[in-house]
């Protein structure tokens, strides 16, 4: 009788383990946390041996490249012993670890680095210089000398010897930083240390002639009004000069540029010997780059290396490339052929051949094999939703695809480049590690359990639809739980569908977020396409959209909706439709542009009016408000106000500094001079999008309107 019970009891406990339900507070917090597919903490090779290593409760793991057989190394309370025998502070788990050698690893601990030997458990420590914890902190790996900006000065520590290098810096006159050009043409950081760290390059920005912009800080008291510099389209533009700084001779000398000086300085690249600088410059109109060669020690303009033309826009996103040991080549990205892909040049600016080619897309590189002779990086050439590893020959052009199974790879090369960690996931896959040879031989480490697989869920499907002109448009689609094709569903649609965006992925639920099974919980289908002006489909795929925001892409996205009207199962006259930011400006089009084909739609943090946005990525896809008034009024979705049918929620972060609140207060005085209705929510606190504990809220209003309203 006992086993009898205890047989039930387990069967009723596995049943309800299915039964859980998803709170929206678990599926938005934990959807990248405890509900996400296992990641392994830290893994990365370690340098000198053949092995790689990660991070597992509470214990150090070692690989081996060849086989993939692991062992322990060491464990939290082993470091946690040489911590207190040190008289320092104890550890809950493990920090970020970096090896320096096979025995030799260290961590941050506070202000501290920490060296931990493992052959003697000795701890030892230097203190980590405060130079690091000042804004947009740049350090030389090598020579450990430190440049930073300060209240909008740039600062270099040598080693102690803290220099500023600049003494006029204001809001309207920034050195070093990271906010040059908004961030675009793959700017990510205003200083640029040269290889041997003797040199370093900077920005100087002038704002002078840009509007100074409101952004309130409602917290203090009263509140608080902290100007911003922000360059919209039409208007002056920040003008943009590059410095170098010696550290021997403490001199600054800038770069002697000839354009019009609200033209743009991107991808920054040092020669491997110093004695020369490159950047490639880009006209405002953003249709013609030349790849610029200076001198480093005086700033003169020496040559050209080539230059690029596109009647629609050029938009240079990586440095130069030097190989290995071969000083005078170098790799360059460029879309040139219609589509993303690598050029092998000379330093005189001959191309010397075209390494990659086909209607695909490199999307990432990761760098050389120990004699220079292959170049690693990821892309789609087996499909526009999968991801890839490859290899291509400097010498041949010969590509060879290291990686197996249909899905997303997400690689981690070793400085050989004869051993690869594949992260890989597809749809149906959450998450599987191996560590596999250049040539060919794969080892499990790890596959991940399903993460939810004690919830109901929907199921997931990943699929193509046509658009007007016969293209492919990838589709993914989540059907509600204990789905019955008989019954009819309401339908949420979730859209970006604007430039550098890819939501439909061959990765673990087709790229989607839990916050859609929650919705499936609710009964809702949740479906997303992407089309024309997403990324990763050619050049001629995303310019589609040129000069015409919003046209293209509506046409694609009513595609989709006739897609779901076709299905038995889907309730036509419930279809719903939500997007942020880019999505938030095509959310609004839908609902009023083709009023009547949403029912309830809830736009977050949308561009409303594209010449109050900011100058480098508007006039990129849109041109000025100048020279395509048409363009800009027929997007204008101020002029279309009036036309909006069912609900409309739209929600704006109080102080975002990206899509400025004024889009949408725009959008809501409009409604109240023509006598419309929508629902409005603003974020105090919160700038562009809404993160941390207040998204759960966020989510949580979302949903709740399409669950009231649809």
């Amino acid at each position: 009788m006992r086993k009898i019970l205890v047989i039930a009891l387990i069967l009723h406990l596995s049943v309800n383990a299915q039964e859980k339900l998803l709170t929206i507070q678990e599926a938005v917090l934990k959807g990248r946390t405890d509900l996400a597919p296992k990641r392994l903490q830290n893994i990365q090779f370690v340098p000198g041996i053949n092995s790689f290593f990660y991070v597992d409760n509470g214990k150090v793991i070692k690989g081996d490249n060849a086989n993939g057989k692991t062992t322990e190394w060491f464990k939290l309370s082993d470091l946690n012993v040489s911590l207190k025998n040190a008289k320092r502070d104890t550890l809950k788990a493990f920090p970020g670890l970096q090896f320096k050698d096979a025995n030799t690893c260290w961590f941050n601990q506070g202000k501290d680095i920490v060296m931990f030997d493992l052959k003697t458990k000795a701890v030892s420590s230097a203190s980590t210089d405060p130079s690091l914890k000042e804004e947009d902190a740049d350090e030389h790996k090598a020579t450990k000398y430190i440049a930073f900006t300060k209240d909008h000065n740039l600062y270099v520590n040598v080693v102690g010897d803290i220099r500023q290098i600049s003494i006029d810096g204001t809001i309207n006159l920034v050195y070093g930083g990271k906010n040059v050009h908004q961030n675009e043409f793959g700017i990510g950081k205003g200083t640029f240390w040269s290889p041997k760290g003797n040199l370093l390059a900077f920005y100087r920005m002038d704002q002078t002639d840009v509007f100074s912009y409101p952004i309130i800080d409602w917290k203090p008291y009263p509140a608080k009004n902290e100007d911003i510099k922000y360059p919209m389209a039409r208007s002056k533009s920040h003008y943009v000069t590059l410095g170098i700084y010696n550290i021997t001779s403490q001199s600054v000398i800038y770069l002697k540029t000839k354009r019009p000086k609200d033209h743009y300085l991107t991808n920054v690249s040092w020669s491997p010997d110093e004695k020369f600088i490159y950047i490639a410059e880009l006209n405002r109109e953003q249709n013609f780059m030349q790849l610029n060669e200076y001198n480093a020690s005086n700033g003169d303009f020496v040559r050209t290396l080539f230059e690029e033309k596109d009647e629609k826009y050029v938009e240079p996103l990586h440095e130069m490339i030097f190989v290995p040991n071969k000083p005078q080549q170098f790799i360059w990205h460029s879309r040139r052929d219609g589509f993303t892909h690598l050029y092998l040049y000379d330093i005189s600016g001959k191309l010397v051949r075209q390494i990659t080619s086909g209607p695909w897309e490199v999307k990432s590189t990761n760098g050389f094999d120990a004699k220079s002779e292959r170049f690693f990086f990821h892309a789609n050439g087996t499909s526009p939703v999968n991801q890839d590893f490859y290899s291509v020959s400097l010498k041949t052009g010969e590509i060879k695809k290291l990686t197996n199974g249909a899905g997303t790879h997400v690689c981690m090369l070793d400085a050989s480049g004869n051993y690869f960690i594949d992260n890989f996931s597809s749809v149906y896959v959450p998450r599987e590690y191996n560590v596999v040879s250049t040539k060919g031989k794969s080892s499990s480490i790890f596959k991940a359990e399903n993460p939810i697989k004690d919830y109901k869920t929907g199921s997931w499907n990943l699929f193509t639809i046509k658009n007007s002109e016969g293209t492919d448009l990838y589709c993914r689609m989540f059907k509600p739980v204990n789905f019955d094709s008989t019954k009819k569903y309401p339908v949420l649609v979730y859209l970006y569908n604007g430039p550098h965006s890819q939501m439909v992925l061959n990765t673990w639920m087709a790229g989607g977020e839990l916050w859609y099974q929650y919705m499936a919980q609710k009964g809702f289908i949740v479906f997303t396409v992407d089309g024309r002006g997403t990324s990763y489909r050619g050049k001629a795929f995303e310019q589609a959209i040129h000069r015409q925001l919003g046209k293209v892409e509506m046409e694609d996205q009513l595609k989709g909706v006739d897609y779901l009207k076709s299905l038995p199962y889907v309730d036509g006259n419930r279809i719903g439709v939500h997007g942020w930011s880019y999505g938030g400006f095509m959310t609004t089009s839908l609902m009023t542009r083709n009023p009547g084909v949403y029912k309830v739609g809830v736009a977050g943090g949308p561009v409303i009016d594209w010449s109050h946005y900011e100058i480098m990525y508007g006039e990129r896809y849109m041109d000025t408000p100048q020279e395509n008034k048409e363009g800009y009024d027929k997007n204008n979705l101020l002029n279309h106000v009036g036309n909006l049918k069912g609900k409309l929620l739209m929600i704006h972060g109080a102080q975002d500094p990206v899509v400025v609140w004024q889009h949408s207060m725009m959008y809501v005085k409009k409604c109240v001079d023509k006598g419309v209705q929508i629902d409005y929510f603003v974020y105090p606190g919160h700038e562009h999008n809404v993160l941390g504990k207040d998204r759960a809220h966020l989510m949580e209003k979302i949903c709740n309107y399409f669950i009231d309203n649809l």
